[in-house]
């Protein structure tokens, strides 16, 4: 099943890419799609609660397989640095080719991982989020990139079978990451993931979308370099490649593993966009929006929480990596929170709001706890499913009503009623209670206070607030109903509505059975790493907030379909002169427009003020906490 998941999504690709014909397009999509997801939640049912199991599997002939994709993926961004004369990504590409190429051939050549593929509940959950939200976003992209296309220039090369086969091989490259014990193959998925998101930014071929896919290739080079940098000093200090051994020899020997858990912590922050690093994603927004929603819910992104996640161990017993994670994670969270309060875009918001709380599971994952570790896999999973559902609606009401901008959101109420109320429950999952991102805030504000994190929970406290008040403005505008727009989500293609409705659906269940999930899931993981159990809130609470979010779900789509409601004319607050036009006589008898429109405080919490900021300290904490690692090398002085 694990090779079924890396391997499919490959053939898929192939096939996709000679097939042209739009309804043979769908078919495949839609059943490649299915058949991942089933066989994904198979694979969860079938190892519900297992610890770390390793599967013997060693191949010298998918070694230099590996070896070949990641020098391929290698001399493809030479030759992009080449065309575009772009240095900075040809310097570093040379440098991890010549890299890899002397990893390979000289110190990997002779550490052997039988067992090289593993799988746990970690692992499971990010399966269940890679094969089923990242098919669901697949899918929905059918009928989105049909709109998309209508709106290319008369004559412009269709280029879907290209962006269909990308965002499979991005699949398989995810499903690689998290099922390798090997971690060269780990590192293969890790490069093919970047070059797979430097292509579907730049899809578009704009100044912008290839300046701005340069910027992430750039960004994340550095960290693939970091990863490799790991590589070594595990084949030469410690004699291994496998990451079960990597892991348990540095819980034992934490002061021999300070440099590789600070050079894989820093390719996670790279990969997960932390501050100084956090413009590539905010970049990745000139993308079609199921590009969008792919990197920002079930790959990309994920990918470099995950390998955090995977490191809490070393990061409990190792204070300089630990210290470098919480301190850029935490202030990422807070002063990306402050700014997305200035943003007026909604894709901005989400950009912002994904960096934010990526930056808190990071900073859980530093914290190592095994409290901070369970509250990290919910925010993973939370964020997961209703970032998905947030992308995949503002692209829908995008196309639908030609803005993606908060302020025109004011009558999405009446002009797309069910679309609205998906985008409502995706907000409400991200920031109220008894909604499961709560919920897993909540158990991470407790593990920080039993572990005495007083500015993790300073950290905690204002961007929290800063997070209210963004999510808060952009529900208040869905809420407001007003005039008698016309009804223009008629004309949603079925492949959007069936992703949409799959999202909210993993939503209310999510946090429907939350116990449950951290019961079969969740808890396993936790005890099979640390020993004791993880969950630091009551089994009541959980199951209190499960109940009541399932009433809130229902009160929110009871009343759906129903339009039998009689329609008065809007108030106005005094004599009305144009109901259309919203303008009335006031009481100096004038005449005045009545508006809504929500505070964006740019001059305190805009970009230009805080960024420098973040990205200041965040540099900082890097840049010191590698010297450190250096000076901790064995046998360097």
């Amino acid at each position: 099943m694990l090779g079924f998941l890396i391997l499919f999504p490959l053939v898929v690709a192939a096939v996709l890419l000679v097939a042209r014909n739009n309804r043979a397009r769908n078919v495949i999509v839609g059943a490649s799609a299915l058949i991942i997801g089933l066989v994904s939640i198979g694979l969860v049912v079938a190892y519900l609660g297992a610890p770390w199991i390793s599967f013997e599997f060693s191949s010298p002939v998918v070694d230099y397989a590996c070896s070949a994709v990641t020098l391929a993926v290698g001399a493809a961004i030479v030759y992009y640095g080449i065309r575009y004369k772009n240095v900075g990504a040809l310097v570093l590409a040379v440098v991890q080719v010549v890299g890899a190429l002397v990893f390979e051939f000289v110190f990997a050549h002779g550490v052997e991982v039988p067992q090289a593929l593993y799988l746990d509940s970690l692992s499971l959950l990010m399966a269940f989020i890679i094969g089923v939200i990242g098919s669901g976003i697949c899918v929905y992209a059918l009928g989105y990139m049909e709109d998309f296309q209508k709106h290319e220039p008369e004559g412009a090369k269709d280029r879907r079978p290209v962006f269909f086969a990308l965002m499979f091989v991005f699949l398989s490259a995810m499903f690689l990451i998290v099922f390798s014990n090997n971690m060269v193959w780990m590192f293969t998925g890790w490069e093919v993931t970047t070059v797979c998101s430097f292509l579907l930014i730049a899809y578009t071929r704009t100044d912008e979308a290839i300046k701005n896919a340069f910027r992430q290739i750039i960004m994340n080079l550095l960290g693939g370099i970091g990863f490799l940098v790991a590589l070594y000093v595990c084949a030469i200090q410690i004699g291994t490649l496998s990451l079960l051994e990597f892991l348990q020899f540095g819980v034992q020997n934490p002061m021999l593993v300070v440099l590789p858990a600070t050079a894989r912590a820093f390719a996670g922050l790279t990969k997960a966009a932390q501050m100084p690093f956090h413009t590539w994603l905010l970049g990745a927004m000139v993308a079609p929006t199921p590009t969008s929603a792919l990197l920002h819910s079930s790959t990309m992104v994920k990918a470099g929480v995950f390998l955090l996640v995977k490191l809490a161990p070393i990061f409990l017993v190792c204070p300089v990596p630990s210290l470098m994670v919480i301190l850029v994670g935490g202030i990422t969270f807070t002063l990306c929170s402050f700014m997305a309060i200035s943003q007026t875009n909604a894709k901005r918001v989400l950009a912002y709001s994904t960096i934010a709380n990526l930056g808190l599971i990071a900073a859980c994952a530093g914290v190592g706890t095994p409290e901070a570790v369970w509250a990290a896999a919910f925010l993973i999973l939370f964020h997961a499913i209703a970032k998905s559902l947030l992308f995949l609606c503002v692209g829908t009401a995008e196309h639908h009503i030609g803005s993606r901008d908060i302020e025109d959101m004011d009558l999405l109420f009446e002009r797309m009623p069910r679309l609205a109320r998906f985008m409502m429950l995706g907000i409400m999952c991200m920031f109220i209670a008894p909604f499961g991102m709560l919920v897993a805030k909540w158990a991470t504000l407790v593990s920080f206070v039993d572990t005495g994190q007083v500015a993790l929970i300073l950290l905690l406290a204002f961007g929290s607030a800063a997070t209210f008040m963004f999510w808060a403005k952009w529900l208040g505008k869905l809420s407001g109903i007003a005039g008698q727009p016309e009804n223009v989500e008629t004309t949603v293609h079925k492949s959007e509505w069936a992703s949409i409705m799959l999202m909210a659906v993993l939503v209310v269940v999510g946090c429907v059975c939350l116990p449950i999930i951290s019961w079969i899931i969740v808890e396993p993981y936790v005890y099979s790493v640390f020993g004791t159990l993880g969950q630091d809130i009551a089994s009541t609470n959980l199951w209190i907030a499960s109940i009541a979010a399932a009433l809130v779900a229902i009160v929110l789509f009871a009343g759906l379909g129903r339009n039998k409601a009689k329609k008065a004319d809007i108030y106005l607050a005094g004599v009305g002169l144009d109901n259309a036009e919203r303008t009335y006589k006031n009481s100096l008898s004038g005449e005045t427009t009545a508006t809504a429109r929500n505070w964006y405080l740019e001059g305190i919490f805009g970009e230009k003020r805080i960024a420098p900021v973040g990205t200041i300290i965040c540099s900082v904490a890097i840049i010191v906490a590698f010297a450190a690692a250096a000076v901790a090398l064995p046998g360097l002085f």
